[in-house]
């Protein structure tokens, strides 16, 4: 799936969308904000959700079902634990194995995939992502513009910025971009506060031990960041815009010394993901495969083995050695055969190795069990589309739009399989969809039109033609409003 590259010229939109926000009718806040008064929770929502549109157009976002349903479950077991009150959630993954991660208003949460290589384990991942919820339950963004006298709306929008432009930045030009943003406000408005951090620390270890993760993973994953700051060529991402020094490190431990003591259980589902994004970016995949097998013969205890099993089976993948991979994932399926992370792997091998009705049958006997999952459906259009079931492949996809209406990968892939099937009409229809959630509305008002052109000239379903008619001018008012 290809992407946009993000400019400066993005940005600059993207400042004056969050500023036409700010600047609108003020609205009561809702009951219980007793955080900020200047920029209501509503607004938030808003200006996250133009936020994300941009970033879903300026970054090359991961696809992989497993790995984005993952992220949205981890993510709503700490929302649920947290002070966060408006849980109206949404979720990126950014494509680069730099560290970082961010929560921007609106509840946008975001990662990049490189925090999967770096936290080595469920509760460090999970460290982080606390943290960042923290920031938004506390409001940081929006205290800011509080306590900013003068040009309240750009320290927000400088604040937005800096993320968008640390998350759309690669490691070679991710400084240069963010000494962009920094000509538009001064350092102090494109960084949380020491208050901040510190609240954000604390809050955030809360939720992690509320939601059943060791607290002290914190502290450790922290730890593997100064880590990384200490031996790399240059900062991590996330320490851009999270400055760490050892004191909070060492608060961090100190605090996790004071929970109550719990016994924690190792995560599978979590290195299943890890090692997914490890096979992801290894650049030598034969060497990739050799060092899985040393790993699985010095494993060093019953779940170090079936982390082991697992990465060995990805490794083979990754080699095109799909006989391998079947025979090494096969032991891990005998003991879990439900768990949907290894069913999905194995019909992605099924799907590889030529079976893909093989792979077809196996999903819809475990979509009987869990209807509508995501990883299990995706899976299956995938093995649709290997067999050339097109038509059935975007019907699928189609019913699937239902319930992920705001899944920019899902309306992409919709729309190029129609064009498979021959559908036109509804090629447009689905890019039309695809482009207004990048907030590219003159495409999307275009793609309705060629739509609407098709569905006239054949003049067989008027209830269509007015529904294509109705989005065309809904998108118009929403270009009219943006416009001023």
């Amino acid at each position: 799936m290809s992407y946009r590259t993000f400019s400066l010229n993005s940005l600059g939109i993207y400042l004056y969308l969050v500023a036409a926000v700010c600047l609108a009718q003020p609205e009561l806040p809702r009951l219980g904000d007793r955080i900020s008064g200047t920029v209501s929770l509503d607004q938030e929502y808003v200006m996250g959700q133009q936020f994300l549109s941009q970033l879903r157009r300026g970054a090359p976002t991961i696809p992989d079902a497993l790995l984005n349903t993952y992220l949205e479950s981890i993510s709503y077991r700490l929302a649920a634990r947290s002070q966060l009150t408006d849980r109206r959630l949404s979720f990126v993954i950014i494509d680069s194995e730099e560290i970082n991660a961010f929560a921007a208003p609106g509840g946008i949460i975001g990662v990049n995939t490189g925090l999967f290589l770096n936290a080595h384990s469920e509760a460090e991942f999970a460290s982080v992502m606390g943290h960042e919820i923290a920031h938004v339950s506390q409001r940081h963004f929006a205290r800011g513009v509080d306590e900013a006298q003068a040009g309240r709306v750009g320290h927000l929008a400088s604040l937005l910025a800096s993320v968008l432009v640390m998350a759309t930045s690669d490691g070679g030009h991710g400084a240069a971009a963010l000494g962009a943003a920094q000509g538009l406000a001064m350092d102090r408005q494109l960084r949380f506060s020491r208050s901040n951090e510190q609240e954000a620390d604390r809050i955030g270890q809360d939720t992690l031990y509320n939601a059943g993760f060791d607290p002290g993973a914190q502290a450790r994953m922290y730890e593997r960041l100064l880590a990384a700051n200490r031996f790399g060529r240059r900062p991590p991402e996330f320490l851009l815009t999270h400055p760490l020094t050892e004191s909070r490190i060492s608060d961090s431990r100190g605090r996790a010394l004071r929970y109550p003591q719990r016994d924690y259980a190792d995560s599978l589902n979590y290195q299943i993901m890890r090692a997914r994004v490890i096979g992801h970016y290894a650049p030598d995949k034969a060497a990739l495969v050799l060092d899985s097998e040393q790993n699985l013969e010095s494993s060093t205890s019953p779940f170090n083995e079936e982390v082991n099993r697992y990465a060995l089976a990805v490794a083979y993948w990754e080699n095109e050695q799909y006989t391998e991979a079947d025979r090494t994932l096969a032991p891990l399926l005998v003991k879990y055969p439900n768990l949907i992370s290894l069913v999905v792997t194995q019909a992605e091998i099924y799907t590889k190795q030529n079976e893909a009705g093989r792979a077809i049958q196996y999903l819809e006997r475990h979509l009987e069990i869990n209807p509508d999952n995501h990883p299990l459906t995706m899976a299956h259009v995938d093995a649709l589309l290997a067999s050339r079931s097109y038509n059935a492949a975007a019907e699928v996809m189609e019913q699937h739009t239902k319930n992920r209406e705001d899944d920019h990968h899902l309306w992409y892939q919709l729309a190029e399989t129609w064009g498979q099937a021959g559908n036109i009409s509804k090629v447009h229809q689905a890019r039309a969809e695809y482009f207004t959630l990048i907030s590219d509305f003159r495409n999307a008002r275009q793609q309705l039109q060629f739509a609407l052109q098709i569905e006239t000239d054949e003049a067989s379903n008027p209830a269509l033609q007015a529904r294509l008619r109705q989005k065309i001018k809904d998108l118009e008012d929403r270009q009219r409003a943006l416009n001023g």
